[in-house]
């Protein structure tokens, strides 16, 4: 064989080698498991961050508390973003976290929601009359106090104003912070406690009012990469905190960390 005809039958074998892995690079999708108050604004970060890198990502949202345990079971996570410190403290105390990766997103409120078309005035303060206004039958919606992070911020600011033996047992105890605010936009419970930034989200909702901020643990979303994530995982984490990701944060009501 001629040494030139050897020449551009390698030539080609390499640079459709080249192509195949560009190829298989852009086409890998990053799987992403968040919490699901970070539904809409999450989405648009993936949208925005594909347009730019050509990556393709792909989300999962739910309660942190099941996120967490399917990571610990397995699942192919490559980021995870908590919507509490405890869960992403669960994953780094088992090494499921890559070392160096974990940093505070973002921050949020605690608020009482009720359905628009419902008259609910009430302000916020130690001994409120949260259980008089949920009437003889109704019930708080909020996440499960047991695992899901918006349960757990309800329960801590109910017990430090004095409220929380009085609605306890009266809870919808839902399985994510979105759960719980569509049990109200529904009109099937006439009370809610979630994040500000989901109230945001439903117009069928309203703010009665805000929780003081003392009375719960800062609520802060902390993202990492888990401990099998490859670079794809560490350059999305990194756009997160950049200034495009920032500004949908902000439009969303999410807080600086």
């Amino acid at each position: 064989m001629p040494r030139s005809l050897s020449r551009r039958i390698l030539f080609s074998a390499v640079l459709m080698a080249c192509l195949s892995s560009a190829t298989g690079a852009a086409e890998r999708v990053l799987t992403v498991f968040a919490a699901a108050s970070l539904t809409n604004v999450l989405q648009e970060a993936g949208d925005a961050y594909t347009a730019q890198t050509k990556q393709p990502v792909r989300f999962s949202f739910a309660a942190s508390s099941a996120l967490a345990r399917q990571i610990e079971s397995g699942a192919p996570a490559e980021v995870f973003v908590s919507a509490d410190q405890e869960w992403m403290d669960y994953l780094q105390s088992r090494g499921l976290l890559q070392s160096g990766t974990r940093a505070n997103l973002v921050s949020n409120a605690l608020v009482l929601i009720a359905p628009t078309d419902r008259r609910a005035d009430l302000k916020i303060a130690p001994g409120f009359a949260l259980a008089a206004a949920l009437g003889p039958d109704g019930r708080l919606a909020t996440g499960d106090p047991a695992s899901v992070p918006v349960g757990r911020y309800a329960r801590e600011a109910l017990t430090s104003l004095g409220v929380w033996r009085s609605v306890e047992r009266r809870l919808v105890a839902a399985d994510n912070v979105r759960t719980a605010l569509n049990f109200v936009a529904r009109g099937e419970a006439p009370l809610g406690i979630v994040y500000a930034t989901d109230a945001l989200a439903v117009p069928k909702v309203r703010v009665v009012d805000r929780f003081p901020a003392a009375t719960h643990a800062p609520i802060l979303y902390p993202a990492a990469a888990t401990a099998g994530a490859g670079t794809e995982a560490v350059a999305f984490l990194r756009f997160l905190q950049g200034e495009v990701a920032r500004a949908l944060f902000d439009r969303a009501g999410f807080g600086r960390p």
